[in-house]
């Protein structure tokens, strides 16, 4: 990607940290020039591994302005339950409501389910005196010594992280702050986390299970970016670090330790936040944004133009209450392992070989077949220029990885590793459909676009089975993720839970609510520097019919007349539930829920710049091998092209292989592949159906 100068230029690094890899982009808005990089994550020595990279892209020049950072540490703490030990003290009466939940089985038709394991045990959990009424009136003072005494007994137990979660804090947070600071002042080596402030709505077990796994990760993830500050300190960091969150937006570092909930979704985030920046650049409404990692596949959605977010989510069945992309993950990345269930059926993830050991062919002691194996003996990867030759693929090796599964299934290597790749292909097609299909959208009028190491992969295969019109391979596409947080902005959210009557004698007061909630987030933002003037506001409203449980989300469009939002509130509610439901009473009242508020404060965009010159006459491929394609299921002799040979309009017929540093992109036959005046690799059927 090139870029113009800017007249306020800066360097800038982005670092997205993943399961396999880390990612590296450091802009110089001055010179347009941008370098790229990647090492390998060491999951017990990640912070050190991230600065092996950070002194080789930067050089050792401390003259950063800023440096972004994404993360996937806080959801894999939590993912490989390998978090702090936590005590829980909550409001008397509701001891176990995190163990109880919602006292249902998700699936009702799985006779099987098990909840997941409560993180904090019951003799960790204890009750204070304390009470507030659903509307914030306080109906019992904070019983001071039953504080004590749970702090007490929490500490003689060894527990290094508190969360306390009171009855209604969300509409008064008096006691849980006196809670808080009471703890701080007799167990001050203990971290601390209140429910006011991670989630500040209904639901008392959604908001417990949101407290505990912030304290849960709380120390890990505190320690980690102490360490990241440190290590920028030594290295002279005059600049500012900001940390990605999973709502798309970025925060200062001690924001972040204090409230590491908010980056579940930092990595995926950014890559969703590129994403629609270059949608934007080249026109495209509608994308589905495809990221394949060393780990997993995720999945998000870009519709009129805006990314669709959510504001609940769960993890490994733990409810999490935060603003987030809407983000559906799957197990099946490069380093995902291929097995054989005890059915003798042929699966694939969600264990992932990581990059230690990694896959059997990266030679690091890997001996297990994973997705990377089967590329590589289908002739889609190239085993000399790995990584641009920094790595030699060794296919003896995932030939014999391989061949464990092969064996048992009485079929080929070659068959076994088409096979896993069909399986891949499958499980990602699931996932794309959940976000589509199964959401009243239609896949055929969206654009995908494909990216992550694996993303050109299986680009053209997904298309193909989904009548996708079109695939978008960015250039640079490993490091997709971490480009796309250079350009997030500061961002914070608040809400308010109160059921508010949307009918004209409250709507005065319905608009001031929505003021107050909007001013609140104004306010958070204004915290990390930002001034109200420079902030963009936008408010949203959780509404449903009265007598309903369950609620939409719609915008809120603010006008001087409180007759107008209203009126406008309601026929969007109506839109929206006529969409999700196929049909909408609007003669029957409604009420608002919750109301939401997001404060934006903008920071400087890079410049998409231009892409490659015009083609100066037609590329030529630089040699040929045999390559697998499952359109087709079997080799095929595929011309090989360097993506720094195609010039813009360039035109490859398929079958090919498109090779750059960092990404392999197949094309598969009957489509073809052409190249954009940004760069992107647009792959399409050779009839021309597609852009």
């Amino acid at each position: 990607m090139t870029h113009t100068r800017s007249l306020d230029a800066g360097r800038r690094l982005a670092v997205d940290v993943g399961g396999t890899f880390i990612d590296y982009v450091l802009l110089d808005e001055e010179t347009g020039e941008v370098s790229i990089d990647k090492e390998a994550a060491h999951r017990d020595a990640i912070s050190s591994q991230l600065f092996v990279g950070y002194d080789r892209v930067t050089g050792g020049d401390t003259g950063l302005e800023r440096f972004v950072h994404g993360s996937t540490l806080a959801i894999n703490t939590i993912l490989q339950e390998a978090g702090a030990k936590v005590g829980l003290i909550t409001t008397r009466g509701f001891r176990d409501v995190l163990e109880i939940g919602r006292g249902n089985r998700p699936d009702i038709y799985d006779f099987f389910y098990r909840p997941p394991r409560t993180l904090v045990p019951r003799h960790l959990r204890r009750e204070v005196g304390e009470r507030m009424a659903f509307d914030g009136e306080p109906l019992e003072p904070l019983d001071l010594a039953d504080l004590d005494g749970a702090v007490a007994a929490l500490v003689e137990h060894g527990v290094e992280a508190i969360a306390v979660c009171f009855l209604h804090s969300y509409a008064n947070a008096e006691h849980e702050r006196q809670a808080k600071e009471r703890i701080r002042q007799i167990a001050p080596d203990l971290y601390v986390t209140v429910s006011s402030d991670v989630a500040t709505e209904w639901r008392e077990f959604e908001r417990t299970s949101s407290t505990v796994l912030n304290a849960y990760v709380m120390p890990i993830v505190s320690r980690y970016f102490g360490e990241v500050e440190d290590g920028l300190g030594e290295r002279s960091f005059g600049g500012k670090l900001a940390i990605m969150q999973s709502n798309g937006g970025i925060m200062p570092a001690p924001v972040a330790r204090d409230v590491p909930l908010r980056t579940l979704e930092s990595g995926p985030a950014g890559g969703v936040v590129g994403a629609s920046a270059l949608a934007d650049a080249i026109g495209e409404p509608n994308v589905i944004c495809a990221d394949v990692g060393g780990t997993s596949f995720d999945v998000a959605l870009i519709h009129d133009g805006k990314a669709v977010e959510r504001y609940s989510t769960e993890v490994e069945g733990r409810p999490v209450l935060a603003p987030t992309v809407d983000i559906v993950s799957v197990g099946a990345g490069g380093g995902s392992i291929a097995w054989i269930d005890e059915r003798g059926v042929l699966r694939v993830g969600p264990e992932s070989a990581g990059s230690r050991p990694g896959p059997a062919c990266f030679g690091n002691g890997g001996t297990r077949p994973t997705v990377t194996d089967c590329h590589l003996v289908l002739g889609r990867l190239d085993p000399d220029r790995f990584l641009g030759s920094r790595m030699r693929l060794d296919v003896a090796a995932a030939r014999e990885a391989i061949a464990t599964i092969a064996e048992p299934l009485g079929i080929s290597v070659e068959e076994a590793a088409g096979g896993v790749i069909r399986v891949a292909e499958t499980d990602m097609g699931h996932a794309l459909r959940l976000m589509t299909v199964e959401r009243g959208y239609d896949p055929r009028q969206f654009a995908m676009l494909s990216y992550g190491g694996g993303g050109g992969l299986f680009a053209a295969a997904l298309i193909h089975d989904l009548e996708i019109p079109r695939a978008v391979v960015p250039t640079a596409a490993a490091v997709f993720s971490a480009w796309g947080l250079l350009f997030a902005d500061f961002r914070e959210d608040a809400s308010l839970t109160r059921v508010l009557h949307v009918t004209e004698q409250e709507q005065e007061s319905f608009v001031a609510a929505v003021r107050g909630v909007l001013d609140r987030a104004v306010v958070k933002l204004g915290a990390h520097g930002i001034d109200a003037a420079d902030a963009a506001t936008a408010a949203r409203a959780d509404v449903r019919f009265v007598g309903q449980e369950h609620t939409l989300t719609v915008p809120i469009a603010l006008h001087d007349d409180p007759a107008r939002v209203v009126a406008a509130l309601r026929e969007s509610f109506a839109e929206r539930h006529r969409a999700q439901y196929g049909q909408a009473d609007t003669s029957r009242d409604v009420e608002v829920v919750t109301v939401r508020a997001t404060a934006t404060g903008r920071v400087r965009h890079p410049d998409l710049g231009r892409g490659p010159a015009p083609a100066g006459g037609p590329a030529a491929a630089r040699r040929s091998r045999p390559v697998w394609f499952s359109s087709v299921d079997a080799f095929v002799e595929t011309a090989i092209w360097e993506r720094p040979d195609l010039g813009r309009s360039d035109v490859v017929e398929g079958p090919a292989i498109i090779e750059e540093w960092n990404t392999t992109v197949p094309v598969a036959p009957g489509q073809r592949a052409t190249v954009d005046g940004l760069g992107n690799v647009i792959i399409a059927k050779s009839n021309g159906e597609g852009r």
